[in-house]
């Protein structure tokens, strides 16, 4: 039985991520920030869906302390920890003219530097085992660039130079590191989206629509297999053929 952490995972992508690994029987703890009763939700989801052991974890993931505690509190929790999915993020929009340090920081604090702290604390426990996957999610506009969002773009850039770099220190030891990037998945932000900028991003996606949640849930959850075990240090796009590569 796989145990897996993903944080992030109140809603959206995190939470879909939670729910196909309970599917296929995992262990997996819930992560949340603020939203205790959404997470309660998926927790209980999770639970009637067929996970072997869930967890509901609380974490301010811009302290060091506490991504580092949120590691420690979930292998506590399942019983260890094989697979760890980096999911959690913040945006804080805007030109960067008028970007304020306080945006800047709290971007890369949260959607980067955690993922430092989360990473160097779970490969302790994974090179014990001498078995995990890590997975990162980033995003296209940390390959295309997005205007606005430069602080954004930077911490998802870096995270796929930080996939490469650390799936190379520990590929020996049974633990592979890989990211996914999505596209313009299916959320609340784009169902608020006016139609008019609704139909230009379609225009730029080839097959025509935007990508289900589920969808980026299947790729994480092929990497965290032991199917994907030759599969190291690879940024997968879920964009429906946006990035050109």
């Amino acid at each position: 039985m796989r145990k897996a952490l993903v944080t992030g995972s109140s809603r959206g992508i995190g939470k879909a991520i939670v729910l196909e690994l309970a599917r296929k029987g995992y262990a997996v703890a819930v992560h949340y920030g603020a939203n205790q009763q959404a997470a309660q939700a998926v927790a209980e989801e999770a639970q009637t869906l067929g996970a072997a052991k869930v967890a509901l974890l609380r974490a301010d993931l811009s302290s060091p302390e506490a991504a580092a505690k949120l590691i420690t509190e979930a292998s506590a929790a399942l019983g260890g920890l094989d697979i760890l999915v980096n999911n959690a993020g913040i945006t804080r929009d805007g030109l960067l003219i008028r970007m304020r340090d306080e945006d800047w920081d709290a971007v890369i604090d949260t959607n980067l530097t955690s993922v430092f702290h989360t990473t160097r604390e779970a490969l302790k426990l994974m090179m014990k085992a001498r078995w995990g996957r890590i997975i990162n999610i980033t995003s296209v506009v940390g390959i295309l660039g997005n205007p606005g969002q430069a602080n954004y773009v930077a911490a998802k850039a870096a995270l796929i130079g930080f996939t490469k770099s650390v799936a190379k220190e520990y590929a020996t030891r049974g633990i592979t590191v890989n990211a996914v990037a999505p596209g313009f998945i299916e959320s609340d932000m784009t169902s608020k989206l006016p139609e008019g900028v609704q139909a230009e991003y379609l225009k730029q996606i080839p097959v025509g629509r935007f990508g289900k949640p589920e969808e980026i849930a299947k790729a994480v959850a092929f990497l965290a297999s032991d199917e994907a075990a030759y599969i190291n240090g690879q940024t997968l796009c879920v964009d429906g053929g946006l990035t050109p590569h």
